[in-house]
C-alpha cells in the first residue's frame, strides 16, 4: 500500500460523522445532539417521529464536542457550552429554532449548566468565578445571577425539584478528603440539609427528582461497590436496590415514576438497567455486549421509549430508542462507517493478570516492595500483523476505565499495523470504591507497575507481538503514565508518545482549575505543603535522565485542565541534560486546542504527528485499507 494509501485512511478515519451528547427535548419528541457530518461539529436536532435530523447551526457552535447540551423548557431553544479555543472557560449560549445565537451566563472562569427548571425561568450552574466550583442560579426573565453555596470543596451535580422550589446538589464539609454527601436546599440557597446518607468517607450524589418532587435518586458507594437507592424527603430515608453483586449507576427515574433507569458494569461492559421499584427486581436491557449510556437529562420520549446510545469495539456509537415492555430497539442515528466495514475493525479481547505493582523490568526511578497482589483487566486488539509491534496505552482519568466501546484512536493505530494492550490498572472504576482508593497516595507507584505487568504479560503469552517494538503512548493521566512509564521501566518501552500529560505534580497544583486543584490533586495526593516529598518524587520531570527511547510530546496550548507549562518543563529538562531536540525527542505544541478535541481537523493533525513519528522510530505496516 503507498503512503498517499495510507494518509488517506486516516482522513477517512477521522472524517467519521460522530454524534455527542443527545438529550430529549421538553416535549419528548425532539432530541439534540451534537453531530459533525458536514465535517465540522454543528448542533442538530432530530424529530423522532419523522426521522428528520435537522441542523440549527452554522459554526457557532465550539469546534470541539466536549460539553453537553440543554434544552430550554419551552423546547425552541438549546443551550451550550461556548469557549474560546478549547480553553473550556465556558460560558453559556443560547442558539433558536431559527439560528440566532445569544449569550445567557457570561462569569469569569468555568461555567457548566447543571439544569434548568420546569418552566425555564431558573437556570442552575457550577461556576468557578469566584475560585471553587459553586453553584449559581440564573434567572432567565431578569438576566441576573445569584451565587447559591460557598464551599471550599466544590460543588457539583446541582438539579432542581419539578416545583422549582429546592435543588440538590453535592460536596464535602467533612475533614475526610474522600468524602461526598448530598444536599437539598431551598431555590435562594436558604434552609441547607445535608441528606446524611451512607458513612462518612463515601461518595453520594443525587441524580434525579421523583415526578412528585418528594424522592430522590441517589447514588451511595458506602457498603464498596456503588449502588442505586430513592430518598423519601418525606422520611428522611433511603432505600437500596439490587443485591450489592454489582457496580451500578444512577440514570433517572422511568416514564411513570416507578420505576428506575441506571447503568450496570461487568468486566470491560456497561449495560443498562431498569428496576421496578414495586418489586425491587431489575432487568438487563436486550443489547449486544458492550457500552450502552441514557441520554442527558430525563433520557424518555413522548411514547414511552428511552433513548441511549450503544457501542462495541467493532460498532460506531448509534442512537437507539428502547422499548421498556416489549425489549425493542429502533435506530434513531445509524452510525456512520465511511469507506470500511465493522468487519474490518479490531475486535478487544479481556483478559486478566494478577500483579503485585512491582514487574520484572527494573524500577529505575522509584523502588517499591510488591503491593497487595490485584486481578487486573486489561483488553488487547489485535492488529493481525506478523509480528507485530505493541503500543501500551493507558487511560486517563486516572477515575476512569477502558471498555469494550469504539474507540477511533484505537483503530487509528491498528490501521498502521500495531496491536493495542489498554489496563485497567488499580485506582480505574467499575471495581468498587476500594480499588479506587488504592491509588491515593500512590500515583507513580501501584498502578504504574500493573501496567508494565500487563505488557509483560501479553508479549509473554503472544509470541506473534515483537518484543523490540513496544512503545507507550496516553493522554492526559494516560499521558502521565506514557512520561512514568518511560523514565520508570526504561528498559520495557522502544518509544513513547505523552500527549496532553503531567509531568511536575507541584506544578500542576499551582496552575490547574480550583476544582481539579482540589478534587484530583488534593484528593489523590493530599496538600502539597504536607505531602510536598511525594509530589515531587512522583513527578516524571525528577527523573527525566532516565529516558532512553525516543519521545514525542504533544500538548495543546489553550489546556486549562493540564496546563501546556507541564510539557514545556519535560522540554526544558531534557535539553538542560542534553538531549536533542528533534533526534532523541520531539515536541509539538497544537494552536487552538486544549485538553483533546474531537474536531476531525484536529484529530487528523494528531493522528499524522502519530502516524510520522511511529513510522520513523519504530516502522509501521498498513493493516487497514478501505473498502473501495
Amino acid at each position: 500500500m503507498s503512503e498517499e494509501t495510507v494518509t488517506d485512511v486516516l482522513e477517512e478515519l477521522a472524517r467519521l460523522p460522530t454524534l455527542a451528547h443527545p438529550t430529549v427535548g421538553p416535549a419528548g419528541e425532539e432530541i439534540a445532539v451534537y453531530y459533525d457530518a458536514t465535517g465540522r461539529n454543528e448542533l442538530h436536532v432530530l424529530d423522532t417521529e419523522t426521522g428528520e435530523l435537522e441542523r440549527w447551526s452554522d459554526g457557532e457552535v465550539p469546534r470541539n464536542a466536549r460539553w453537553f447540551l440543554r434544552w430550554d423548557a419551552g423546547g425552541d431553544r438549546v443551550y451550550f457550552h461556548r469557549d474560546d479555543g478549547g480553553d473550556e472557560q465556558n460560558d453559556v449560549y443560547a442558539l433558536t429554532r431559527d439560528g440566532t445565537v445569544e449569550p445567557v451566563v457570561e462569569m469569569d472562569g468555568q461555567v457548566v449548566l447543571n439544569d434548568v427548571s420546569e418552566d425555564g425561568d431558573t437556570l442552575l450552574v457550577g461556576s468557578s468565578r469566584d475560585g471553587q466550583m459553586n453553584v449559581y442560579r440564573h434567572d432567565v426573565p431578569t438576566g441576573e445571577t445569584t451565587k447559591l453555596t460557598d464551599y471550599d470543596r466544590a460543588a457539583a451535580a446541582a438539579t432542581i425539584g419539578p416545583d422549582g422550589e429546592r435543588f440538590a446538589f453535592a460536596t464535602n464539609e467533612t475533614e475526610t478528603f474522600e468524602n461526598y454527601d448530598a444536599y437539598v436546599a431551598d431555590i435562594d440557597g436558604s434552609n441547607v440539609r445535608n441528606l446524611e446518607i451512607g458513612e462518612v468517607g463515601a461518595e453520594v450524589g443525587p441524580a434525579d427528582w421523583g415526578p412528585e418532587g418528594e424522592r430522590l435518586l441517589v447514588e451511595d458507594n458506602t457498603e464498596g461497590l456503588n449502588r442505586i437507592g430513592v430518598y423519601d424527603l418525606r422520611e428522611d430515608a433511603v432505600r437500596w436496590l439490587g443485591d450489592g453483586e454489582h457496580e451500578e449507576s444512577a440514570a433517572a427515574f422511568g416514564p411513570d415514576g416507578e420505576r428506575v433507569l441506571g447503568t450496570r458494569t461487568r468486566e470491560a461492559e456497561t449495560v443498562p438497567i431498569v428496576y421496578d421499584l414495586a418489586t425491587g427486581e431489575s432487568r438487563e436491557f436486550d443489547l449486544p455486549d458492550g457500552v450502552a449510556g441514557f441520554s442527558l437529562g430525563d433520557p424518555v420520549l413522548a411514547d414511552g421509549r428511552v433513548v441511549l446510545t450503544h457501542t462495541t469495539p467493532t460498532t460506531r456509537p448509534e442512537l437507539v430508542a428502547y422499548d421498556l415492555e416489549t425489549d425493542e430497539t429502533e435506530t434513531l442515528i445509524e452510525p456512520e462507517y465511511g469507506p470500511f466495514s465493522p468487519a474490518q475493525l479490531a475486535d478487544a479481547e479481556y483478559f486478566t493478570v494478577e500483579s503485585d505493582g512491582v514487574p520484572e523490568t527494573p524500577q529505575r526511578a522509584v523502588g517499591h516492595d510488591p503491593y497487595e497482589a490485584r486481578e487486573i483487566g486489561a483488553l488487547l486488539y489485535d492488529s493481525g500483523e506478523r509480528p507485530s509491534p505493541l503500543i501500551v496505552n493507558p487511560h486517563g482519568g486516572p477515575r476512569s476505565r477502558d471498555s469494550k466501546r469504539f474507540d477511533l484512536y484505537t483503530q487509528v493505530l491498528i490501521a498502521r499495523g500495531f496491536s493495542v494492550l489498554k489496563v485497567n490498572y488499580r485506582g480505574s472504576t467499575g471495581r468498587g470504591r476500594e480499588f479506587v482508593e488504592t491509588l491515593y497516595d500512590d500515583w507513580g507507584g501501584a498502578e504504574q507497575g500493573d501496567i508494565a505487568t500487563a505488557a509483560e504479560h501479553v508479549l509473554d503469552a503472544r509470541e506473534w507481538l515483537d518484543e523490540d517494538r513496544v512503545v507507550v503512548f496516553g493522554g492526559s493521566y494516560g499521558g502521565y503514565s506514557a512520561y512514568w512509564q518511560l523514565v520508570q521501566f526504561p528498559e520495557l518501552y522502544d518509544a513513547g508518545v505523552a500527549w496532553i500529560g503531567l509531568t511536575d505534580l507541584e506544578e500542576m497544583y499551582e496552575t490547574t482549575m480550583p476544582h481539579f486543584r482540589t478534587e484530583l490533586m488534593e484528593k489523590y495526593l493530599g496538600d502539597p505543603e504536607d505531602n510536598a516529598d511525594l509530589y515531587r518524587e512522583r513527578s516524571p520531570v525528577e527523573y527525566a535522565e532516565n529516558l532512553a527511547a525516543p519521545l514525542l510530546v504533544v500538548h495543546g496550548v489553550n489546556d486549562h485542565r493540564v496546563p501546556v507549562g507541564q510539557a514545556r518543563l519535560f522540554r526544558d529538562r531534557l535539553e538542560e541534560l542534553g538531549y536533542e531536540a528533534g533526534a532523541e525527542f520531539e515536541y509539538e505544541e497544537l494552536g487552538e486546542e486544549g485538553h483533546a478535541s474531537s474536531d476531525q481537523e484536529q484529530k487528523l493533525r494528531l493522528f499524522r504527528l502519530l502516524d510520522d513519528f511511529l513510522d520513523r522510530r519504530i516502522g509501521t505496516e498498513p493493516a487497514l485499507a478501505s473498502d473501495d
